[in-house]
C-alpha cells in the first residue's frame, strides 16, 4: 500500500538563548529570545504560504521553545507530543560543542556518544515511532520540534539511519516539508528562513 500524499512541515523551534549562543539544549526549558519571538512569527507566515488550505495535524515538543513557536507561529488546536522532544544530550547539556571537544576530540552528538544522554539507536526509535503515526494520518503535519532530533526525522522519513541527519540544515525557525513522489519520500523544500517583509 503507497503511504498517503500528505506533507509534513517539520518548524524549527525559534531561537533561544542557548541556541544563539551554540549549546546543547534538550531537557534545559528555556524561552525564546525577543527576536525568536518575531522570528516564530515570520515562521507562521512561511508555513500560512507554503500550505494548501485543508486539514493539518499539529504537534508540537512539550518544551516552552516549541510550544511558543507553535503559539506564535499562529497555528491552532496543536497537540503536545512527547516524541519530539530534542536528542537529550546527557551530560553535555549546556555545553558547546568547542566545551565538550575539550574533554573528547572530534566529538558531534552523529558520530559520538552523550553519556547520560540517548543515543542514536534511542533517538531512530523515537523517531521511527512518530513517523510511523503520521504516515497514518489523512492530514498535512506540523511537526514543532528542535534542531538535532527534526533532522533525524528528515533522515529517517528517507530512509536513512538517523545519524545522516548531520546532511541537513534546520536553523531556528526554519521550515522543511517532506512529501512523496508517487509513493517515494522525498524532501520537497528545505530550511526554509522564516519569512521576512522587505
Amino acid at each position: 500500500m503507497e503511504p498517503a500524499e500528505h506533507r509534513v512541515y517539520l518548524l524549527r523551534h525559534a531561537t533561544t538563548e542557548w541556541s544563539r549562543t551554540g549549546r546543547h539544549t534538550s531537557r534545559t526549558d528555556i524561552p525564546l529570545t525577543v527576536e525568536g519571538e518575531l522570528r516564530a512569527r515570520q515562521a507562521g507566515q512561511t508555513l500560512t504560504a507554503l500550505r494548501p488550505p485543508g486539514p493539518v495535524v499539529v504537534l508540537a515538543s512539550p518544551r516552552q521553545r516549541a510550544q511558543r513557536t507553535a503559539e506564535l507561529a499562529g497555528l491552532a488546536d496543536v497537540v503536545t507530543e512527547p516524541l519530539l522532544a530534542e536528542w537529550d544530550y546527557g551530560d553535555y547539556e549546556g555545553l558547546t560543542t568547542a566545551q565538550i571537544r575539550e574533554r573528547v576530540p572530534d566529538w558531534t552528538v552523529w558520530t559520538h556518544p552523550c553519556p547520560g544522554g540517548e543515543t542514536a539507536a534511542d533517538v531512530t526509535e523515537r523517531a521511527d515511532e512518530l513517523l510511523a503515526r503520521v504516515r497514518d494520518t489523512d492530514a498535512d503535519v506540523v511537526l514543532v520540534g528542535h534542531g538535532h532530533f527534526s533532522r533525524c526525522l528528515i533522515a529517517r522519513w528517507l530512509g536513512l539511519p538517523a545519524e545522516a541527519g548531520v546532511h541537513f540544515a534546520l536553523d531556528p525557525a526554519g521550515v522543511t516539508v517532506l512529501g512523496h513522489e508517487r509513493g517515494i519520500p522525498q524532501v520537497e523544500r528545505a530550511n526554509i528562513p522564516p519569512w521576512q517583509q522587505g
